[in-house]
């Protein structure tokens, strides 16, 4: 999970910082799991832009990826380590040793022609999935299910990875990247290790360029638009633009949002910082 700073060619590779993609082991995908990704350009179905920044990018398909690792008791081997267009992180093509084949979350370690299992009463080692009750303490998971059987929902970007750091009755109290600690069922699913592509953080694009190809437009900032527009616009020259809030005059920079009366407090035993 290496990166490389390109020498200053063009303008463009001057700050260019791009992965060294040195754990990817094959550049096709299984054709089994792809699905076609069609892209909205921000535009819902009457054809109203309802996203703005949003259009354009190169043309990607998508990877069916299994989060709910429910194939107990059957092995199976890390086939490649593959690129997706649609994460930060790695993805590994698992065949099972009945023939079938699927794509996981890549965990940092793992290797080509590893073993993987899923279920109960397995070791916890990486790439295995397990439930929390049988995990433990104090070990990085990622890929963690919120309910039982709704499959892996937290930890699941690049380099992220949460921390089991205690049980308490039916429940698990896990630090999540956030620093939010957290109850959830021990009968909830999580996979052992962190994820992998861990220095995608410190990558640069060098050029406006690479960020039309994933599809981002230029983003206008508030304070250069008119009062019509946006609530820190207007004003005679260069105007600081007031209290920061968004365009729908929502305050910024340490306003709360979240309810006080979410049903899910409850869960919550330390807030995110």
């Amino acid at each position: 999970m290496a990166v490389r700073k390109l020498k200053p060619v063009t303008p463009g590779q001057r700050h260019k910082v791009i992965s060294t993609f040195d754990e990817i082991t094959t550049s096709a995908p299984e054709r089994s799991l792809l699905q076609p990704l069609k892209r909205t350009g921000g535009r819902n179905n009457s054809g109203k832009m309802t996203m703005r920044y949003i259009g354009g990018g190169h043309k990607r398909q998508y990877r069916l990826i299994d989060f709910h690792r429910n194939k107990d008791g059957v092995a199976a081997t890390v086939k490649s380590i593959e690129y997706d267009p649609n994460r930060t992180a790695r993805i590994a093509l698992l065949i099972y040793e009945d023939g079938e084949k699927r794509y996981i979350i890549a965990p940092h370690g793992l290797k080509v022609g590893q073993i993987v299992r899923s279920g109960n009463g397995i070791a916890p080692e990486i790439g295995n999935c397990l439930s929390l009750s049988e995990i433990p303490l104090g070990t990085l998971i990622h890929n963690i299910e919120l309910r039982p059987g709704q499959g892996g929902v937290l930890a699941r970007s690049a380099g992220s990875y949460a921390q089991l750091t205690s049980r308490d009755g039916k429940y698990a109290i896990i630090k999540l990247p956030s620093g939010e600690s957290r109850m959830v069922l021990i009968t909830c699913r999580a996979t052992v290790g962190t994820v992998s592509n861990s220095d995608h953080g410190i990558e640069k694009s060098g050029k406006a360029g690479r960020t039309r190809w994933l599809g981002r437009r230029p983003r206008n900032r508030g304070v250069v638009m008119n009062p019509v527009d946006h609530p820190m616009g207007g004003g005679e020259g260069r105007a600081s633009g007031g209290h920061p809030r968004s365009r729908k005059g929502i305050p910024a920079k340490g306003y709360k949002t979240r309810s006080k009366k979410k049903l899910s407090n409850k869960y919550i035993v330390e807030k995110r910082k």
